[in-house]
């Protein structure tokens, strides 16, 4: 009898850890998804609002950008994106840390100048407040 209450109820504590990684996975996807349309809308508010303020953000080609030139760049015309697509994604949350990492493919007119970009990406996002925010980014090229 002891052994069969010790199993049910590590087989309960499982279930509800598995339960809050699922919940928390399902944060992080919405802030992927938050961010990626608030780069395609180049708008400064909610850049600024999905973003941590020691924001380190790492390009393909070795650029790194804080926060303030990070909005800068998506809402000045150096940085647009027409379009997004995130595929091959995962997601790791260790406590009120996540790690994404995914493919990112999409249209781009950088000052104007039309391209496409295809890149392996790892994002690093810290939750503080209750609220998922991009602390880092680094992008290569595949």
């Amino acid at each position: 009898m002891k052994k069969t209450l010790v199993l049910v109820v590590s087989m309960a504590l499982l279930t509800l850890t598995a339960m809050a990684q699922s919940k928390e996975e399902t944060a992080v996807t919405q802030a992927v998804e938050q961010l990626k349309a608030a780069m395609i809308k180049g708008d400064k508010a909610d850049l600024m609002a999905i973003t941590h303020d020691r924001l380190n953000y790492g390009h393909s080609s070795g650029l790194i950008e804080d926060k303030a030139l990070f909005v800068e760049n998506l809402t000045n015309g150096n940085s647009v994106f027409k379009s997004i697509n995130l595929s091959d994604q995962t997601i790791t949350v260790v406590g009120s840390t996540a790690l994404v990492r995914h493919t990112l493919a999409g249209e781009t007119a950088n000052k104007g100048q039309a391209g496409q970009v295809k890149l392996g990406v790892l994002l690093t996002w810290v939750k503080e407040k209750g609220k998922w925010l991009l602390l880092g980014r680094q992008a290569y090229k595949i």
